[in-house]
């Protein structure tokens, strides 16, 4: 075997290939010259240098990572209108079963007088699922509050009216207390959830060194492509051979 055949062989085997000769033929002749021993330290050294190289130094984004970490959003407003909800669900759902085993409210059982308590008690139990929804989702918040907060304005007015004329115990508008409070806090969770800054990379993609943007002909990045304009282009531009 000569040199030039052992070398090819080492050279296939630092690079896990099929070796073109036996191993024993190129082993045999690696013991006997010290010039391709030599060429084999030299390939392995190299082989080494290349597969196994530190690692470029990156940029620490630690700190930036953690700063655009999301924080709960009103957290304490938050629990306390998911209190108020399930209050107001719980007084919907007494005020329903009082009426379907034949409370004190005098002529809800049936007819036109009974369909309106109904529609009360369902409309009670809606806000109370609204403001758990609320509670739980502060980008909804806003959407409920000038429902709720016209509909507490009029049941204010009317609460004073019907207090004053009698048709009404302080008992039963007390059992309004909790859309008030919720009112409230809704008002705090819309306001904390508007006034939450909106995600922004800039940071991160100022200290990102490792991803490059796409440039065009001219090495001026080429300009981001919207979703949903055009036709779909293809993502591969080889022609065929």
């Amino acid at each position: 075997m000569d040199c030039t055949t052992c070398r090819e062989a080492l050279s296939a085997r630092l690079d896990g290939e099929t070796e073109p000769v036996p191993a024993g033929d190129t082993d045999a002749h690696l013991a006997r010259c010290p010039a391709c021993v030599e060429w084999q330290v030299r390939a392995t050294a190299a082989t080494r240098l290349i597969r196994v190289r530190p690692a470029d130094p990156g940029p620490d984004l630690v700190e930036a990572v953690l700063a655009r970490r999301p924080r709960p959003v009103a957290l304490v407003p938050r629990l306390a209108l998911a209190v108020v909800a399930l209050t107001q669900l719980w007084i919907a759902l007494a005020q329903l079963l009082s009426g379907a085993t034949g409370g004190d409210h005098a002529g809800h059982t049936g007819g036109i007088a009974g369909h309106v308590f109904n529609e009360g008690a369902a409309w009670n139990l809606a806000l109370g699922v609204g403001l758990l929804f609320a509670a739980v989702s502060v980008t909804r918040a806003a959407g409920l509050l000038p429902t709720l907060a016209g509909f507490v304005a009029l049941l204010v007015g009317l609460s004073v009216h019907d207090l004053a004329q009698g048709t009404a115990t302080v008992s039963r508008v007390a059992s309004h207390a909790p859309l008030l409070v919720g009112l409230v806090l809704l008002v705090l969770v819309s306001r904390a959830a508007r006034e939450r800054p909106a995600p922004d990379s800039t940071a991160l993609r100022d200290t990102d060194s490792h991803t490059d943007a796409p440039t065009g002909s001219t090495g001026e990045p080429a300009p981001a492509r919207g979703r949903g304009k055009g036709h779909l282009r293809p993502t591969g531009h080889h022609e065929a051979a």
